[in-house]
């Protein structure tokens, strides 16, 4: 499997330009990164098949979008059979709300991140519809007070 060792100083350059802009036009990429617009464009495409770039998406205010509440939740499961877990990871799936879900190594066992669009709208997230799921034996939420920093870029030197 091919990692971002493999890849030169061009290709890395293509990276971090595409994650600031994403929507950026092939022209402008290939002066950017100083290549005529073919071959990087190859290379573009190239990084797509090698599944280095996944997916273009676009990044929506949460303000804007009724989900200015941010908070992080630990989960701890009654149990940690495969069966469990894969019963969680199911019910992350359907819910909404959850932007984010991790299993962790620690004390305790998953760590999710949750946008919702008040401290009612938490209040009604957590006794409807985690307080529904049986494996979670134990949650602590932590509420953002402020963003200080909030990438969607992967660092890659280069």
């Amino acid at each position: 499997m091919k990692t971002i060792t493999n890849l030169d100083r061009i290709d890395r350059r293509i990276l971090n330009v595409l994650q600031r802009d994403g929507r950026i036009a092939n022209v402008e990429l290939a002066r950017q990164v100083n290549l005529t617009p073919t071959p990087c464009l190859e290379r573009v495409k190239r990084l797509e098949k090698d599944g280095f770039i996944t997916d273009y998406v676009a990044l929506i205010n949460p303000v804007k979008a009724n989900a200015a509440l941010c908070a992080y939740i630990e989960i701890q499961l009654v149990s940690s059979t495969t069966e469990a877990f894969k019963r969680f990871n199911q019910e992350m799936l359907d819910l909404p709300e959850v932007q984010e879900c991790q299993m962790v190594a620690g004390g305790f066992d998953y760590l999710i991140k949750i946008r919702v669009a008040d401290m009612q709208h938490y209040q009604r997230f957590l006794g409807e519809k985690l307080a529904s799921i049986r494996d979670i034996s134990q949650t602590h939420t932590y509420v953002v007070i402020q963003d200080v920093k909030s990438e969607t870029a992967v660092y890659i030197n280069g």
